[in-house]
């Protein structure tokens, strides 16, 4: 099999995971397409045809096709140089898609999406509900997904439930349609003291990484989110960011809006041209630390419940979150 073969095969199992149930070749060539990967159909069925034939998917008929267990070792293995700097790619896109309106509260947001046992869900719940109330996450809104119901064609099976949690990037979103550019730089695990963030102890650079930071730190059980929202000490995930020392006015005016609305995130900012937490910022630049929308999950992991984490898995209406209130009124 070819290098050019291997990576459109690679592809569309990746979308067959994403979306985590059977699929026809109309329905993943749609995807590749969002992903700006022209492949018709015809062409996903002659590579699907080869999948199957090398163990990798299973053809079910008119229901479509699944990944096997050798497709998803595949895929975790993958072309590593396609797979480098997809996490700053995949910022990039999202930032330019959305359109948030801080003023009229209306527009799309970047949703993260995790996926839980549906019988630990309100311990879970307790979790997240603990984190965003300590301001460890993005903003004070969730969205809750069923079983039976589908994210962006991924299908909530029976047993499960989901959880949708705002990324932090949109607050790149927000300052770009506004003028303002924001870079992100790297996600890390931050030490925090009495609720004052203290240092960097780990960090993953975005452009050289294939998965999203704070998924990795997830998994990897480096981070104490819970201790930090009960005592304000503790392992969170954060990114630092950068913008221009010009904007800096302007930044702080829609970061204050933000805030008011519900949609906070930013940790501390810098001053122009100084290092922020001996993190030094170009000339003319100045730091920001933002707190990784996936905190909330990182504390229930913490509590021994397995959580299948999507960071900026879909552009979603802000209009379909709930508030903490209500998803409290609702669930617990």
């Amino acid at each position: 099999m070819d290098i050019n073969t291997k990576r459109k095969i690679l592809a569309i199992l990746k979308v067959i995971q994403r979306n985590n149930k059977p699929m026809g070749s109309a329905a993943i060539s749609r995807c590749l397409g969002e992903w700006g990967i022209d492949l018709q159909e015809r062409m996903v069925r002659n590579y699907l045809s080869l999948a199957d034939e090398a163990g990798l998917t299973i053809n079910l008929g008119r229901r479509g096709r699944i990944i096997t267990k050798t497709g998803q070792q595949e895929l975790e293995i993958g072309v590593a140089i396609d797979k480098v700097g997809f996490v700053a790619a995949r910022v990039d896109e999202l930032t330019y898609r959305m359109n948030f309106d801080e003023n009229t509260l209306t527009g799309t947001i970047i949703l993260n999406v995790s996926v839980l046992p549906q019988d630990s869900f309100h311990q879970a719940l307790g979790e997240i509900i603990q984190a965003v109330k300590a301001k460890l996450g993005m903003g004070q809104f969730l969205r809750i997904f069923e079983p039976g119901e589908t994210v962006q064609e991924m299908l909530i099976q029976p047993g499960q439930i989901a959880v949708g949690t705002i990324c932090s990037v949109t607050l790149n979103g927000v300052l770009l349609r506004n003028g303002i550019t924001m870079v992100s730089r790297f996600g890390g695990l931050l030490e925090m003291n009495e609720g004052i963030p203290l240092r960097f102890s780990q960090i993953i650079n975005y452009d050289g990484s294939t998965l999203d930071p704070i998924e990795t730190f997830i998994k990897g059980k480096m981070t104490s989110v819970h201790q930090a929202a009960l005592t304000g000490t503790g392992i969170i995930g954060a990114s630092f960011r950068e913008i221009p020392t010009v904007t800096l006015e302007a930044t702080q005016k829609i970061l204050t809006k933000l805030e008011n609305i519900g949609l906070g995130s930013v940790l501390m900012a810098g001053k122009p041209n100084q290092p922020l937490l001996d993190i030094p910022v170009g000339h003319g630049r100045v730091g920001i630390i933002v707190a990784g929308g996936l905190n909330p999950l990182a504390a229930v992991e913490e509590m021994g419940i397995i959580t299948q984490n999507r960071a900026m898995h879909n552009i979603c209406d802000f209009k379909k979150m709930q508030t903490i209130a209500e998803i409290q009124q609702k669930y617990l």
